[in-house]
């Protein structure tokens, strides 16, 4: 495969890697912090291995330098690759929410689960996660703390409501927030934000509760796995909290009126059109069709759909 690198500075010693889950670009960013304990965040899935290792050579990290490899939650475009980056990097810790541990140590049921959601697309889009030795994971719970050397820390607060297993990452010396998906999707080539509710896990008010907790933690910038850095803070969240709760509203009124899964899919498409570039007759369609495999209109309302069943 093409291993060619994308890595943007972003200040702070903090470097983003594209890692181009199943071959795209600008749609899966890892980040390296090239602190005194060199930690990666995010490292995505398997098949971007290769290329973050590329990333992280480049960057002067070799097999014995990197401290730590943080997930925000273990979804597969965020954590297949944590198998092989922790083979290669010997002396990284591995952290990870306590629900989700288990599942870096004996994946199978989670390959298993999502085998049955995608598919034979599941080795194209991601590979296979293969299992992290347990005594090299660390389980943080509601909070927890990652030492990235010279006083430098990244705080992890529990924020579910995208995935039960899910962290946001708060970094002491840049107020940088890597906020995984609970944030929703950050599209940079247009400045939208649109929700990502999968099944099972999500919850509203739950989502709504964990954009709260990251209000409170006073971030300076947003780092998003998909896509990359936002300044706008406060307005970037609420925006979120907007959409997730018009989403929600409308496959809630498509539900109330006894409608199936297509005519769920079809309001939320009416309903939101005119909200994002990507929804517009002029859009790129190539980017439409990129979003469309990372964040599938009918993905986020079959999780909607779960919920409220699950709440009925």
């Amino acid at each position: 495969m093409d291993t060619a690198t994308t890595i943007t500075p972003l200040g702070g010693d903090v470097y983003e890697i594209d890692t181009r889950m199943a071959g795209y670009t600008g749609i899966t960013a890892g980040y390296l912090i090239l602190s005194d304990r060199p930690c990666l965040v995010e490292p995505g899935t398997a098949g971007s291995a290769p290329i973050v290792r590329r990333a992280l050579t480049e960057l002067g990290v070799g097999p014995g330098d990197l401290a730590s490899v943080v997930v925000t939650h273990i979804h597969l475009d965020h954590a297949g690759g944590v198998g092989d980056i922790a083979e290669t990097y010997p002396a990284a810790e591995v952290v990870v929410h306590e629900k989700g541990a288990r599942h870096l140590a004996s994946p199978e049921r989670l390959m298993r689960s999502a085998r049955m959601v995608y598919g034979d697309s599941l080795d194209t889009l991601f590979g296979e996660l293969r299992p992290t030795e347990a005594a090299r994971i660390r389980a943080v719970e509601d909070t927890g703390v990652i030492d990235l050397g010279g006083g430098r820390r990244l705080e992890s607060h529990h924020s579910p409501g995208h995935a039960k297993h899910h962290v946001g990452l708060i970094d002491s010396a840049t107020g940088d927030l890597y906020v995984g998906d609970a944030a929703g999707i950050y599209i940079p080539e247009t400045a939208d934000v649109r929700p990502a509710t999968p099944p099972p896990d999500f919850d509203l008010d739950t989502a709504l509760k964990s954009l709260g907790t990251f209000r409170s933690l006073g971030p300076q910038r947003l780092l998003f796995a998909h896509y990359g850095p936002v300044s706008e803070v406060d307005g970037t969240l609420e925006r979120s909290a907007e959409e997730l709760r018009i989403w929600v509203d409308t496959v809630r009124d498509a539900r109330d009126r006894g409608l199936d899964l297509d005519h769920a899919v079809a309001m939320v498409t009416e309903r939101t059109k005119g909200r994002y570039a990507l929804t517009r007759e002029d859009a790129d369609p190539d980017l439409v069709a990129k979003y469309e495999v990372l964040n599938s209109t009918e993905g986020n309302v079959a999780g909607i759909m779960h919920a409220l069943d699950r709440h009925a």
